[in-house]
């Protein structure tokens, strides 16, 4: 089973930060800033490497080359596009294809069909945790111009990832999509991308709906995806403030034969070395509020217990099977969410040297 890491391409400036923050604003500050909030509370989470700009090909590319040195099979990149604006592209456009590293290494693509954040760290706390002005709306035609201005830039390049001999492509809020279009509107916009394609002299696409909720996920296969996984599967965000590691990674692999039966999708594990999105709010002491970006912490993470982890998803066999599936890990350097396997300060290799004990 080939291991897929989320690529989170927001560690450089651009002009909504600007504006929103201030000139230069990029989310190593929230990283650096971050202190232990409790007891044995691991922060700030300190990059062994430095703090980088991912618009640099030398300096991503060589994150890149590490990780798939180490059992990184293939990179899975946000993308960020909202009625044809996009934000933080350059880390994908410059960062990796603008060097060494994109000449070779797979990657793929992730509609992030949602805008970043517009306050951070976040402080109000009466506020709804998804800002509505976040949102992204679609359509039919916007569908189909995303789905050709991936083809076009991407999927045409051969070290782009196939599953089945297709592109693949995954929606991180498949259920926004389904929900916003409505279903027969969802069904018709991923039937029309794929006449696009095939018009085109494009590859199909094999389409992962990431993390539909209870009510979206009976419905994923009638609406055309093809598999089924998630982001961060790891923290029960209803559940109590400090979670185990070891007792929720156990929980959720215990999860993923359940989204399988009942989307009667492939369903690709999804596994975290971490998650602690400390960084992301302000301090409020013991008065934090029991929402995101304050709660859960996950603590008691270890590079052995990230191990097993990996080894359950690459021995899981999906009742709803591909020949040749992913096991996704979230993520390469989403830092200010604690979830990471770039070198740290704490744990050294560790991460990266679990993928590759993994195998």
């Amino acid at each position: 089973m080939r291991v897929a890491a989320y690529v989170y391409t927001g560690w450089h400036p651009i002009a909504e930060r600007d504006l929103a923050f201030h000139p230069g604003f990029t989310e190593w500050e929230l990283v650096r800033g971050c202190r232990p909030r409790f007891p044995s509370h691991r922060q700030p989470k300190v990059p062994a490497l430095g703090e980088y700009d991912d618009r640099d090909p030398h300096e991503l590319g060589r994150r890149l080359l590490l990780a798939h040195a180490h059992g990184v099979d293939a990179f899975v990149f946000g993308v960020f596009w909202c009625r044809g604006k996009r934000v933080f592209e350059q880390g994908l456009d410059r960062g990796l294809l603008g060097g060494e590293a994109g000449t070779t290494v797979p990657f793929a693509c992730m509609w992030a069909n949602r805008m970043p954040r517009r306050v951070l760290p976040v402080r109000r706390t009466d506020l709804p945790v998804l800002d509505p002005m976040r949102f992204v709306p679609s359509d039919v035609d916007d569908f189909v111009a995303f789905v050709a201005m991936l083809a076009t830039n991407y999927f045409r390049r051969p070290n782009y990832v196939t599953v089945g001999g297709r592109s693949y492509l995954s929606i991180f809020d498949s259920t926004f999509f389904v929900k916003e279009l409505g279903l027969a509107g969802a069904r018709a916009a991923i039937v029309a991308a794929r006449r696009w394609l095939v018009a085109n002299g494009h590859r199909d696409l094999h389409l992962a709906a990431i993390e539909p909720n209870a009510e979206v996920l009976p419905l994923v296969r009638e609406v055309g995806f093809d598999s089924v996984t998630h982001y961060v599967l790891l923290p029960d965000w209803k559940g109590p403030f400090e979670q185990d590691y070891r007792e929720y990674a156990e929980r959720r692999a215990g999860e993923w034969r359940h989204f399988a039966a009942v989307s009667g999708l492939c369903y690709m594990p999804s596994v975290a070395p971490g998650w602690d999105a400390s960084a992301r709010g302000a301090d409020f002491g013991d008065a934090r509020p029991d929402k995101y970006p304050w709660w859960p912490v996950v603590t008691g993470e270890h590079p052995e217990l990230f191990l097993a982890a990996l080894r359950r998803g690459r021995t899981f066999v999906s009742p709803h099977g591909v020949d040749d599936p992913l096991l996704l890990v979230a993520s390469l350097n989403e830092w200010s969410e604690g979830h990471y396997l770039e070198p740290d300060l704490r744990f050294g290799m560790g991460w990266l040297e679990a993928v590759r004990d993994s195998r």
